[in-house]
């Protein structure tokens, strides 16, 4: 099951969990009002597994890559690092499931706050187009994803501000509607 939680306001190592004391977990349902979409999944099966071939198809997920993010193997890393830490949104949903390795997606609420969303193998996420959000990985620096794409790839981040876009206007629209 997915673990989530607001998060502390403390500028140290954003590898690190960043929970509030006391902790204030959030659940699935939470993540559901905010458009978070969320399967546990068989990573060892990724290749010809049934359930993520049902969940492309009703989703239409038609377009799928792989990427590593660790030192070793991804060009530029520090400056890739830094960017996908950066607050933006996408034009289309973020789509990721996890084949190895850990990291955070983080998401912000209806109230602005951060939710910290620990991925690990098996876990795959939708984020929704709109959302501000980021990522980083955790102590471990290594993390193995599947991306899915409805259409052609495309990785364009939007940083905040970002309120103009109409994908943000429709995010906020729904989340009017869900509270």
């Amino acid at each position: 099951m997915v673990q989530a939680w607001y998060m502390d306001e403390s500028a140290d190592d954003p590898r690190l969990p960043h929970r509030t004391e006391p902790a204030r977990p959030v659940g699935l349902e939470q993540l559901r009002r905010l458009g978070v979409l969320y399967w546990k999944l068989d990573a060892d099966k990724y290749e010809n597994d049934p359930e993520l071939e049902k969940i492309r198809n009703e989703r239409n997920y038609s377009w799928t890559d792989i990427i590593t993010i660790c030192r070793d193997k991804l060009p530029n890393y520090e400056e890739k690092i830094k960017t996908f830490y950066e607050e933006h949104l996408h034009l289309d949903d973020e789509v990721r499931y996890i084949l190895d390795g850990s990291g955070y997606f983080d998401v912000r609420d209806q109230d602005d706050r951060w939710i910290r969303i620990f991925m690990e193998r098996g876990d795959l996420i939708t984020l929704p187009a709109g959302i501000y959000h980021r990522f980083t990985l955790d102590e471990r620096n290594y993390v193995k994803a599947m991306r899915l794409f409805v259409g052609d790839p495309v990785w364009t981040p939007y940083n905040r501000p970002a309120d103009h876009l109409e994908a943000r206007g429709q995010y906020l629209r729904f989340l009017a509607q869900s509270a």
